[in-house]
């Protein structure tokens, strides 16, 4: 057994154990297909190297053979070399590839033909070891041709293409590309070292084990998406080798060098010296190997180690920030200003709408997506795999594989110009996720990378919590403060209507004896000018009292809804109702712009209620139909609109069903949970509304009628309440 043979072992596992793998992990992409069949020419190399490697010098035909065995192996492997070149970088190279196969199978033929004489024709036997090919002698013209055909052209053509794709690419793709590139040189060394013996160079194939290496690492390219960054790879391989030369090669070189004093000085067990010093540096090599591969790495990573140091220092000192907006604008400030990066956007699920809402976003000419449904595939796919997911995995997973998800997930992706997307989970609970753009740099993001973010998010979701309970917490107290107001004017209602009563009976009085003093006075000798005047004030001293009754009445409906019971409910026609409506909304609403369509039966059951309360219900129906009326006819400009109120009604069991409808502008879905909450308003100007009218609608209809209220709205098309009141 010989070195080159070990070496042939190690080609041997290699390359069958790289052609498993990828046949089974990704059988379904024609590039491991062609990759599988790279590795299997290799391993024939290896084969076949491991046996003519340990012929006897006196068996010439035997090594012959397996030389005709291994260069099968050497044809074959530039040849699907080349090939998975060109499947690799997505380049149509078809009568290149049938051209390299009508070669390799003129050259398999002849390399067999009458015991390879016009091809390999001699072997010599080298390095006391083995038999050799041996080129010098023959000169073989079909060789030589082969050879600079398939080792320099077809190979350094590859090589190229790899290198300028190289240069256009960029993320994983670009780091992929390194990997590549580094094993092909690898590989290119291993193989055309190889050829020095056969031109008269005699030195002796160590390079053999860097074929291991090219397999190992083109394979390593293939599978793995996170890369760890190529000079990190490159700085622990070459510490390896070195550390592992250095413990390795002084026992050796001890050996070598002064065999002979050891031999004197420690008689027959002269080798336990070398020995034990092999033992002794083998058991430091690896604590010298992780020190020296840290320092190294800190350097190299140093602006690395310092981005992601401040980020795990920012996430300590978000649960401070109570206010959501400027914790999510800290957030995105941070990872944007450390990290570099083109892009940042924080979305954060809203109960109330029901969506994934991008709250904040730092770009560079970039308009962020809005919204993202919760049944969109990358909510999905975050949910069940609670993993940052990086776009150049998901494009790689696509290209891969015909799975029409990776197709959806990549297109959700590009939209939201995400390089990575980071998930923030409070526990199990999905509350939003962090898009990050590319860096700056150029750079991919590494596993320590995504590792950090993670951190962060963690710490981002316990942050957001806190501030948005304590929003919540202050509306609350602004809902409660308003609610307490509401109560102390409850509490003071009987002194207030009696106050106010007070100033209606005295208006009443004023307005009363002036109607009578007019009535009294003779103005038949005053000119038509005065006698028209005294009429105009006697109608407005009417109105006067009409006015001053009718607010009297609402006072007693005050009172009446802050004491519940039947006290004051009687039979009540809708008509009646419905004309008391009218008499007041008219005051607020210019009834000659729009339709009210009364579509019930005259004869309708009556109802049992409250005549103002009931009047204060249809007064907001009508009140907000009209506004919704208005803002749909400012809005949308249509030609030919005219607002319609339609009422109308039917017995329905023991109740009388009651539809008020309006074809205004309707409801926006995100606002209908919010229809009937205190302070919610959907007049198009706060100013307008209070946002308790409707909430005071329900209370009238449940809490004092026992009824029932919904409703249902379009927007752009309509709305419909639906009251349902006990018959009398």
């Amino acid at each position: 057994m010989n070195i080159f043979w070990l070496s042939s072992i190690c080609i041997i596992i290699t390359s069958s154990a790289s052609a498993v793998i990828l046949l089974y992990k990704g059988r379904q992409k024609f590039a491991n297909i062609i990759f599988s069949l790279f590795a299997i020419s290799i391993f024939i190399w290896g084969f076949g190297g491991a046996f003519f490697s340990t012929v006897p010098q006196l068996q010439y035909k035997k090594a012959l053979f397996w030389w005709q065995f291994s260069y099968t192996g050497i044809i074959l492997t530039a040849s699907f070399y080349s090939c998975f070149i060109f499947e690799y970088l997505n380049l149509k190279k078809k009568n290149l590839i049938i051209g390299i196969f009508v070669l390799a199978s003129i050259f398999i033929f002849f390399n067999w033909y009458d015991n390879s004489r016009f091809f390999l024709t001699d072997l010599k036997y080298s390095f006391n070891q083995f038999y050799w090919h041996d080129w010098v002698k023959s000169r073989s013209t079909l060789y030589l041709i082969f050879y600079i055909v398939f080792y320099w052209f077809l190979l350094g053509y590859s090589f190229l293409l790899l290198l300028f794709s190289f240069k256009k690419a960029s993320g994983l793709r670009r780091n992929q590309l390194k990997y590549a590139i580094l094993s092909s040189i690898f590989g290119w060394l291993g193989g055309e070292l190889n050829f020095l013996p056969d031109f008269g160079i005699n030195i002796y194939p160590y390079t053999n084990f860097f074929i291991v290496l090219y397999i190992f690492i083109f394979v390593y390219a293939i599978m793995r998406y996170r890369l760890m960054d190529i000079r990190i790879a490159i700085t622990r391989a070459g510490l390896f080798i070195a550390i592992y030369t250095v413990v390795l090669g002084i026992p050796f070189a001890l050996v070598f060098l002064a065999k002979e004093w050891l031999i004197k000085t420690f008689a027959g067990d002269w080798w336990a010296a070398p020995l034990g010093l092999m033992a002794g540096l083998a058991t430091v090599g690896p604590f010298i190997y992780i020190y020296i591969s840290h320092k190294a790495e800190a350097r190299l990573l140093r602006e690395q180690r310092r981005y992601q140091d401040t980020l795990k220092q920012a996430s300590i000192g978000m649960t401070r920030i109570r206010d959501l907006r400027k914790l999510l604008n800290l957030i995105a400030h941070i990872v944007t200003k450390t990290v570099k990066l083109s892009y940042a956007a924080i979305y954060l699920f809203d109960e109330e709408r029901n969506e994934y809402v991008c709250q904040v976003s730092r770009d560079r000419g970039r308009i962020p997506i809005p919204k993202i449904d919760p049944d969109n595939i990358l909510v999905n796919w975050i949910g069940a795999t609670r993993k940052p997911i990086v776009y150049e995995e998901i494009k790689h997973q696509m290209q891969d594989y015909s799975d029409p998800q990776y197709k959806h997930l990549e297109e959700v992706m590009r939209a939201l110009y995400a390089a990575v997307i980071i998930p923030t989970f409070l526990e199990t609970k999905f509350i939003g996720f962090i898009v990050l753009g590319d860096k700056l740099s150029g750079q991919m993001y590494s596993p320590d990378d995504l590792d950090v973010f993670q951190v962060l998010s963690s710490q981002a979701a316990l942050a957001i919590e806190n501030a948005q309970f304590y929003e919540e917490a202050q509306e609350m107290q602004d809902q409660i403060a308003q609610a307490e107001k509401m109560a102390t004017i409850g509490t003071m209602a009987d002194g207030l209507s009696h106050q106010i009563n007070n100033r209606f009976y005295a208006l009443s009085l004023i307005a009363g004896d002036t109607i009578d003093t007019i009535k009294m006075t003779d103005i038949s000798k005053c000119t038509p000018e005065v006698q028209e005047m005294v009429k105009q004030i006697q109608h407005a001293l009417d109105r006067i009292q009409s006015n001053v009754m009718q607010g009297g009445e609402v006072v007693k409906g005050i009172l009446k809804y802050t004491r519940k019971g039947d006290k004051a409910f009687e039979a009540l026609a809708l008509d009646q109702i419905i004309d008391g409506t009218l008499d007041m909304v008219q005051y607020k609403v210019k009834l000659s712009e729009i339709d009210i369509i009364r579509d019930y039966p005259k004869d309708l059951l009556k109802i049992k209620g409250n005549l103002v309360q009931l009047q204060e219900v249809f007064f907001n129906f009508i009140d907000n139909g009209y506004d919704s009326i208005v803002e749909r006819r400012t809005t949308l400009k249509e030609p030919g609109y005219r607002g319609k109120i339609r009422i109308s009604a039917a017995a329905k069991d023991a109740t009388v069903e009651i539809l008020v409808e309006d074809n205004g502008m309707g409801v926006r879905d995100e606002d209908k949970k919010k229809i009937f909450t205190p302070f919610f308003t959907t007049k198009v100007s706060s100013r307008k509304g209070t946002g308790l009218g409707l909430y005071v609608v329900r209370k009238i209809v449940i809490e004092n009628h026992q009824g029932t209220i919904n409703f249902e709205s379009e927007h752009k098309v309509g709305t419909r309440f639906i009251v349902e009141l006990p018959i009398a």
